[in-house]
């Protein structure tokens, strides 16, 4: 897939009639950047105007272009380059701007802390403009290679208040809690996307304006009719284990056009650092690629599976001899805090937790043993075994992970029900714990 990496300008070309005579064509494949001779009369001192022609070469991009993104400066200085990362102010959207650090760092608390200007963001007002950014967790950069490095960051204003977008900030407050520390809460986040044609906002291979065959032969499927975007997963993949991110997994949905990769098991507030870093690298793969990433949790109506971000979940007391019945306990405390989560799950999840297409209703709470239509699925294996893990299949593809993960571990590890309710819910649910 090649990309013009000229500006418009740089682009504007005129071909001189004799320009190509004697030339083999120029083919579609072919991609070179060529000066040639405008068609305009040379001065006395024989200086001749050049405009730039930018034509496709094999590897998609201007080479001198390239050979300079590519180039490798650890020979000649110690210095790196850091990618500050945070979230911007509708909640789900990521900005990052660069800077240079003197040496190479290995830890998040080596950096600086940094500013925006959050009135540009929707996080500040004009008069009061300045966000702080504090560091959190670093990633190595698998776009500039070397010992450049992806910094996580979250916001507070100058005296040090974590401004209101700011989710990470309550999400470390919970999971430094000495009662969920000494549950070691383990996460599998499976985080659904949908790759969509630039302008038209439509599912990529989708025909524009029209629809594919119904789902069924698209879910983990081969070929070129019915697999679309491969290489974006792929590339994905391997930039997510280059930058130290613990990704487990990928593979084609039952949309066509959309796609799922897994980040865990992960420990604490790490796995909202390893999503968050990487949808980053997700998003600048699809910019590269020509591409509109989208989270939208129903992207196309109708009968077409949503996306989700399914969260898998467990304690120490979920893993040990005996955890089905911790498990079964917070299935209990989850039922009675439904709507507290799903208020937490995600913008427009209403739209895609319809009791199909492998969905709850989003106003009833359920759970079975290996039902992908319930609110909670646990699996067969942890039934058979008495111990393991529950899914949460509520959370939306857009979801906040330091929302979510927190909030898990809060319902069940630290609030408790009053003995009425839990009777109460444990009748309603058939549950015997």
């Amino acid at each position: 897939m090649a990309k013009m990496m000229v500006s418009p300008m740089q682009c504007q070309m005129g071909f001189p009639s004799n320009s190509l005579q004697g030339r083999p064509m120029i083919t579609s494949k072919m991609w070179n950047s060529l000066l040639l001779n405008a068609q305009r009369p040379k001065t006395r001192r024989g200086i001749s105007a050049f405009k730039v022609l930018a034509v496709k070469s094999e590897n998609g991009v201007v080479s001198r272009l390239e050979d300079l993104l590519n180039l490798d400066t650890t020979p000649f200085t110690d210095k790196i380059i850091a990618e500050y990362i945070w979230i911007g102010g509708t909640g789900i959207d990521i900005r990052s701007k660069s800077r240079t650090i003197s040496k190479p760092v290995e830890h998040a608390s080596e950096l600086p802390k940094w500013n925006y200007d959050g009135s540009s963001t929707g996080q500040a007002p004009g008069e009061d403009s300045e966000v702080i950014l504090y560091p959190q967790a670093i990633f190595k950069d698998p776009f500039r290679g070397g010992n450049n490095i992806l910094v996580i960051c979250d916001s507070y204003t100058p005296s040090g208040e974590p401004i209101p977008t700011n989710k990470r900030n309550r999400a470390a407050q919970i999971f430094s809690d000495q009662k969920v520390t000494d549950e070691v809460p383990w996460y599998g986040i499976e985080q659904e996307y949908t790759l969509l044609q630039t302008n038209v906002q439509w599912p990529l291979g989708w025909p524009v304006g029209g629809y594919p065959g119904p789902q069924g032969p698209y879910y983990c499927a081969v070929g070129a009719d019915k697999s679309f975007g491969r290489d974006i997963s792929d590339a994905h993949y391997k930039a997510c284990l280059y930058a130290g991110i613990n990704i487990s997994g990928t593979n084609g949905e039952v949309m066509p056009g959309q796609w799922e990769y897994q980040v865990g098991p992960s420990v604490g507030i790490e796995a909202g650092d390893h999503i968050w870093c990487s949808r980053y690298i997700l998003e600048r793969i699809t910019e590269q690629a020509g591409v509109v990433l989208s989270l939208d949790p129903k992207p196309i109506e109708g009968d077409w599976n949503g996306a989700g971000c399914h969260t898998n979940f467990s304690t120490k007391s979920m893993r040990d001899e005996g955890g089905y019945e911790v498990i079964k306990k917070a299935i209990l405390n989850l039922s009675l805090r439904h709507m507290d989560h799903i208020s937490a799950y995600g913008e427009g999840n209403e739209r895609r937790l319809t009791g199909k297409h492998e969905t709850a209703n989003i106003n009833t709470f359920s759970w079975g043993v290996a039902n992908r239509g319930c609110s909670i699925r646990v699996g067969r294996d942890t039934e058979k075994q008495g111990k393991g893990y529950l899914e949460d299949r509520r959370p939306a593809s857009n979801m906040d992970p330091y929302v979510v993960t927190s909030l898990l571990a809060e319902t069940t590890i630290l609030w408790q029900p009053t003995l009425e309710a839990e009777a109460r819910a444990a009748k309603e649910l058939q549950l015997q714990v």
